[in-house]
């Protein structure tokens, strides 16, 4: 066996599939991943779909097929909070001590983690996009070969988010409380909720350098894709965005790893 495998991609896959099992055995945790943002999608988009209007696009189309996107970009940061908790509880049962101390490449738990959200948040956006017809959104097999890279990133990039917010904590509830403040809000300023506005004013900004905005849009785009176009406006740029986002996320995660199992 190699050592690169031996290092890091043995521990990674074990991590990964650890996390996987661990998901599917507690059934709550992939209802309430599903349930909430079915039911938040249905109660807003009824709610705001008749006074819904996107400036600039002669035949915005109703809500619910503008939110859709945006509901499997929450679905994903569900899975990366529910998923990365598993860094809290690890530590508290001593099993991340033990990985941090053992002779592992210091990518091994990051890669692992992000591996296990990545595939949990890809497995639900797509089932969730069975309701796609009911949105009045087209899912052919062009939608579906974009679709599966932008979730693949987007779920990365997620699950990134979370991991670096629940590695220094020691705390569930506090993890929860960070999620809520800083990435929730993240979510909301995205272009999922509602058009970010164009121009130079502060929600342009916001929109501009939120590095959600670039999942939301790319998943947007992958919808609107079809055969005449190979690929769609928008669609390679808020790919790309996410791809550097989620290697940052990966570089910070291995950085912060590598320097605490230095300190053991």
């Amino acid at each position: 066996m190699t050592t690169p495998t031996r290092l890091l991609w043995t521990p990674a896959i074990a991590f990964w599939w650890r996390d996987v099992i661990r998901f599917l055995r507690q059934r709550n945790r992939i209802i309430g991943a599903l349930a909430t943002p079915l039911v938040f999608w249905l109660l807003v988009g009824s709610g705001f779909g008749p006074s819904f209007k996107n400036p600039g696009v002669a035949d915005a189309g109703s809500y619910l097929a503008y939110f859709f996107p945006g509901t499997l970009v929450l679905i994903m940061l569900f899975t990366a909070i529910f998923s990365t908790i598993s860094v809290i509880e690890d530590r508290r049962e001593g099993f991340l001590q033990g990985a941090l101390v053992a002779p592992l490449s210091p990518a091994a738990i990051p890669l692992g983690k992000f591996l296990g959200g990545t595939t949990l948040a890809v497995l639900q956006a797509g089932l969730f996009c069975v309701l796609a017809p009911l949105a009045g959104m087209p899912i052919g097999l062009h939608q579906i070969a974009l679709l599966i890279p932008a979730f693949v990133l987007v779920g990365f990039a997620m699950t990134g988010l979370g991991f670096l917010v629940a590695w220094p904590m020691d705390s569930t509830q506090g993890f929860h409380a960070i999620m809520n403040i800083f990435l929730m809000p993240l979510w909301m300023m995205s272009g999922a909720l509602f058009p970010m506005p164009a121009g130079t004013g502060w929600l342009y900004w916001v929109g501009v350098l939120n590095p959600v905005s670039y999942g939301v849009t790319a998943i947007r785009a992958a919808f609107a894709g079809s055969h005449d176009a190979a690929i769609p406006t928008g669609y390679a740029a808020g790919l790309g965005v996410t791809a550097l986002f989620a290697a940052l996320m990966f570089a910070i995660s291995v950085h912060l790893v590598a320097k605490r199992s230095r300190r053991r």
